[in-house]
């Protein structure tokens, strides 16, 4: 995983800790949402938090490939986190940056390890720098970011996650020209991930999942300083997180809501299956005077250049949050089991 963690980063992750048939060898922390520092730190707390054995947490790049950082505390609450308050974690920071540790763990297990990207892509294109062969070793990539026939929700025409890099999700794609087929990138853009709506009722659902007490109820009522009384310390962390989501997509008109972006693309890195991809050739916008950053999909095959991506252009979402509230409840309430209704 390489996050910018991040509320719906920290989702993901918790996503995948609650799915049996992952295994997460390794943690980068890059620079996006907050700091890299930020991120490393939440990261080491949320393992904290859901019990989580030892996974290593690399601290990836401090800054952007060629422009300065910008990070996002208004999406994403001041620590990254939204309302929530993780305690600080004891979990050491690992001896190599987070390239290195790419660039490790697939030479050491070629074909084996499939890659997630829920942040920009500054760290994968530092390792693809270390190595460029990465598109062959990898299993597969399923990367979160890009707009493509979508508004961006940065710009009017890009994607937050290629915006803080669009130089390294360059280098990323045109790296990946190189991958054969069933090893091209799956790209999971705004298209698709702001059709996956959280809404208040799916943390009830999660919440009575995990038996959680008292019934988790939020709404648009809800003054900042609230904060969940439930009683499984997952469920409270999830609720204080993506309630800070729900305020900042009601403030700019969008609903009470929050778009489960990163944690889709966790689900389908695991079960490709939940995504329709059409494949395309992708490349980034980086001369543009008001187009910098944007994703550009040659559909047509204008370009003449062989597709380098599989772009996700349909799903179900209630099939998504239907795995999401089952296995995340289900994890909750093992985790804590005292904290279960009996």
């Amino acid at each position: 995983m390489d996050v910018d963690t991040g509320i719906d980063d920290s989702l993901a992750l918790l996503y995948l800790l609650a799915s049996p048939e992952a295994e997460i060898v390794g943690i980068a922390a890059t620079a996006g949402n907050v700091s890299a520092p930020q991120v490393a730190a939440n990261n080491l707390a949320w393992l904290d938090v859901c019990r989580a054995p030892d996974i290593e947490v690399a601290l990836g790049a401090a800054e952007p490939l060629a422009i300065p950082l910008r990070t996002t505390e208004d999406t994403h609450g001041p620590q990254g986190v939204g309302y929530a308050e993780l305690p600080q974690s004891a979990r050491p920071i690992s001896a190599r940056s987070a390239a290195e540790m790419w660039v490790d763990l697939v030479r050491g297990a070629p074909g084996e390890i499939i890659g997630l990207c829920t942040g920009p892509l500054t760290n994968l294109a530092l390792a693809l720098r270390l190595e460029p062969r990465l598109p062959l070793l990898l299993r597969r990539l399923v990367i979160m970011g890009g707009a493509f026939n979508h508004p961006g929700n940065t710009t009017p025409t890009n994607e937050w996650n290629v915006h803080v890099d669009p130089e390294a999700a360059k280098e990323v794609f045109d790296a990946f020209s190189a991958a054969p087929a069933d090893r091209r990138p799956i790209v999971c853009a705004l298209d698709i991930t702001e059709t996956i709506e959280m809404r208040p009722k799916h943390v009830a659902q999660l919440a009575e999942r995990a038996g959680s007490l008292p019934a988790e109820l939020v709404s648009e009522t809800d003054p900042p300083e609230a904060r969940s009384a439930t009683s499984n310390p997952i469920v409270r962390y999830f609720t204080d997180a993506v309630r800070f989501y729900f305020d900042f997509h009601k403030l700019y008109d969008q609903g009470y809501l929050a778009h489960m972006h990163d944690p889709f693309a966790a689900a389908v890195a695991l079960d490709p299956s939940l995504a329709i991809t059409r494949p395309s050739t992708v490349d980034v916008e980086l001369v543009g005077a008001i187009t910098r950053a944007t994703t550009v999909a040659d559909w047509a095959g204008m370009w003449g250049r062989e597709p380098n991506a599989d772009i996700v252009v349909g799903t179900d979402p209630e099939v998504f949050f239907e795995r999401l509230i089952t296995r995340v409840g289900d994890f909750a309430r093992s985790v804590y089991p005292q904290e279960a209704a009996r």
